[in-house]
């Protein structure tokens, strides 16, 4: 007689929509749900990326690919006068028209970051930066739930960050944004429950979104960073995607938010 495996056979078979799983956080919470025997959708804006992340996973999980348990999806959500029709089509797409359920959607979808003076601003420029952290992530939990399993077996993992909970000098914007979210998942947690909502604020993340930074600056921004935390060390995606694993797991989490920050909210810069 084999072990019970109650704790780690809670996504066997089920499929998850990662919605910015070609790279950084959202690949490796794709890793974690295949290596806990689930079906695994990745989605982001560039079909290039999708086709090579899909390769990569099947790569490193030949039996995830081998048993069809790796699929990928593009779907652009920055553009706001087409996220809505967007998403809609992703949704039925993944779900065979709603016939196949998702048992859970992680959104860590979002545009490069682009840090403006408040003077630099209208609101074409507030409508672009929000869009993809703010917008199109409202717009997925309108849409989502006729292609989820019903109860709080399922949830959508949304992501914000640390900035949410200390602000930075000039970073208003996006304070706002991933302020925005806290109080967005304790709503649509109450509007569509028993499906269940939460919120990861990751700190600094060693990942691809400083790709277009030069080596060398990454290397001082991330030293800079590390003298500030604790833990002395910038995030690593192998850890940071656990906090989603958590909130797909616990059928008790709703309306919360989970910090993996290094400790970033313990010292002062």
């Amino acid at each position: 007689m084999g072990d019970q495996t109650k704790y780690t056979s809670k996504l066997h078979g089920k499929h998850i929509l990662v919605i910015g799983g070609s790279g950084g956080i959202g690949y490796g919470v794709a890793e974690a749900a295949l290596e806990h025997g689930a079906t695994v959708t990745i989605s982001s804006s560039n079909p290039t990326r999708i086709e090579n992340s899909v390769t990569s996973l099947g790569a490193a999980y030949p039996s995830a690919k081998g048993s069809n348990r790796i699929h990928g999806e593009a779907c652009d959500i920055g553009d706001a006068s087409t996220a809505e029709a967007n998403l809609a089509t992703l949704l039925d797409k993944v779900t065979s028209g709603g016939t196949s359920k998702l048992a859970h959607i992680v959104w860590t979808a979002g545009s490069a970051l682009d840090i403006k003076p408040l003077s630099a601003l209208d609101a074409t420029t507030l409508t672009q930066t929000g869009t993809s952290r703010f917008l199109s992530p409202l717009l997925l939990a309108k849409l989502a739930p006729p292609y989820m399993l019903p109860g709080p077996e399922s949830s959508i993992t949304l992501t914000s960050g640390t900035v949410s909970e200390r602000p930075l000098p000039g970073w208003a914007v996006m304070n706002s944004y991933a302020t925005g979210l806290q109080g967005m998942v304790r709503g649509l947690a109450l509007d569509l429950a028993p499906l269940r909502f939460n919120l990861v604020c990751p700190g600094a993340v060693d990942t691809t979104l400083w790709a277009g930074m030069p080596e060398e600056a990454k290397k001082a921004m991330f030293t800079a960073i590390e003298g500030t935390l604790p833990t002395g060390r910038v995030g690593q995606v192998v850890d940071v995607a656990e906090s989603y694993l958590y909130f797909i797991k616990d059928r008790n989490a709703t309306g919360s938010m989970v910090s993996t920050n290094g400790g970033a909210l313990l010292k002062g810069p």
